[in-house]
């Protein structure tokens, strides 16, 4: 060692030993703060392996990300109306188990089962709180153990019995579905559960062949759109399809041969005029009496698919076990009619599906192969942030829409709030005086009812006078 090293190694020393006591006089809430401007480098070994031992061991820093990671998610509260369905925040990022992967959720699906959900009428939703949905585009974030057909980027629709309306999901990677090159993420959220059921019924159940007919109700709905493009692949199809008359000009560009108005017409009498012999497949969304009348329609071998219950959305809140049994029952088909009458009732739904992952896949495969060769193309009608959650239900509900309504989960701007939040405080004003005057009109007619009675009081008591002079009168001619 050279004596020009020494005053080197002494300042170096000092350094070391202000250090030391630095952090000694740390308090424990200090020790993670990052210092704004580092400390010089040491000059030698000795001096490194100082300041590494004073260093804290990464192992021992917790993740920030499992600390702020956080996520919206439409949370149902309980049965009932739209203000059931509520956003919330969930904090702490999700467990992957073996086999599963985290999807970035861009869009989500609305369907007549959320509807039900909401008022209880669906089954195969968990008791509230929970979080509805069945189907959602998105982007994989990140991965499981012994996932090796899907990687972080992959973008995906998915399937699943609940759980999809919310800005992260994480399922089983067998219920994800790459999304084909050129389809939207709006398009891959309205394609799964529409299209699976429209698929399912008309080819699994219905064996549709060439030169038959179909009855489609609710023709402008999701299922209904994609139940016309399905048929449309086959030769020779002839579509009927029930939907109210300002969605007949939509269908009918869209394929449906005979649009009927259930509203203004009896659907049974207009389909007997054009096919006396009847039909060879009925699609049953509605239920009840519904259900009775298209088994009537059908020809010798024809075929009444049930697969909803929008008949009894209003309803009371009960099984939908319980509403079948109340159908059948009221249906009165026994055996004997069904040998008779060669044809056949079965009943679909998707929600019962979500085990027999081969046939869902199957199914998507054929799918995806049509929209691949443009024959399929899903029908958005409109796309409504999460906020909007009960705008979009009402829409549904009203049977207002033309196609497939899609939730996104894309914020609303600040601009958008102000404008909604206009939108509700214009509504409320109105509704207001919409109660108004009706409470104002119920007083004007409660006052006329009031004057009619007074009117018709005076009325009787002149009669009563006049009764009462003309008795005098004869009285007096009897006396004389």
């Amino acid at each position: 060692m050279s004596g020009e090293d020494a005053p080197a190694q002494q300042q170096n020393a000092e350094e070391q030993k202000q250090q030391q006591q630095q952090q000694e006089t740390k308090t424990p809430a200090e020790s993670p703060k990052t210092e704004s401007k580092p400390d010089p480098p040491p000059s030698s070994a000795s001096t490194e392996a100082a300041a590494a031992a004073d260093t804290p061991a990464p192992a021992e820093e917790k993740a920030p990300e499992e600390d702020t990671f956080s996520y919206r998610a439409l949370v149902l509260t309980g049965y009932g109306g739209y203000d059931k369905v509520k956003l919330q925040v969930k904090k702490g990022k999700p467990a992957l188990k073996s086999g599963e992967v985290m999807v970035r959720v861009k869009m989500c699906g609305l369907n007549f089962a959320d509807l039900m959900a909401r008022q209880g009428l669906y089954d195969r939703l968990p008791s509230p709180p929970v979080t509805p949905g069945m189907e959602c585009s998105g982007i994989i974030e990140a991965v499981g153990e012994d996932v090796t057909d899907r990687k972080v980027g992959d973008k995906v629709l998915v399937l699943n019995r609940s759980g999809m309306w919310q800005e992260v999901v994480v399922v089983a990677t067998t219920h994800t579905f790459l999304i084909p090159e050129g389809m939207s993420f709006e398009e891959a959220a309205a394609l799964p559960v529409n299209y699976i059921t429209a698929y399912l019924m008309l080819f699994d159940f219905g064996h549709l062949r060439p030169n038959q007919s179909v009855l489609i109700h609710m023709a402008a709905g999701g299922v209904g759109i994609a139940a016309t493009q399905l048929c449309k692949t086959v030769n020779d199809v002839t579509l009927f399809g029930t939907a109210s008359a300002s969605k007949h000009e939509v269908i009918s560009q869209g394929g449906v041969t005979h649009p009927i108005d259930y509203r203004t017409r009896d659907y049974v009498e207009e389909i007997r005029k054009i096919s006396p012999k009847g039909l060879d497949i009925v699609l049953d969304p509605l239920g009840g009496s519904d259900t009775h009348k298209g088994y009537n329609l059908l020809k010798p071998m024809g075929k009444l698919i049930s697969y909803g219950a929008a008949n009894m959305l209003a309803g009371q809140k009960k099984n939908l076990f319980a509403v079948a049994k109340t159908w059948y029952q009221q249906f009165s088909v026994h055996t004997l009619s069904l040998i008779q009458g060669n044809r056949s009732v079965c009943g679909f739904h998707l929600g019962y599906l979500d085990s027999e992952t081969e046939l869902i896949a199957q199914a998507m495969a054929a799918v995806m192969d049509l929209y691949r060769q443009g024959k399929i193309k899903p029908r958005i009608d409109s796309t409504y942030h999460l906020e909007q959650v009960g705008d979009a239900m009402r829409r549904m509900q009203e049977r207002n829409n033309i196609g497939k309504i899609i939730l996104t989960t894309e914020p609303m701007k600040e601009e958008e709030k102000k404008e909604e939040a206009k939108k509700d405080e214009e509504k409320k004003k109105e509704d207001k005086k919409k109660d108004d005057k009706k409470k104002e009109d119920k007083k004007k007619d409660d006052a006329k009812k009031e004057e009619k009675k007074e009117e018709k009081k005076k009325e009787e008591a002149k009669k009563d006078d006049k009764k009462a002079e003309e008795k005098k009168e004869e009285t007096k001619k009897e006396e004389n």
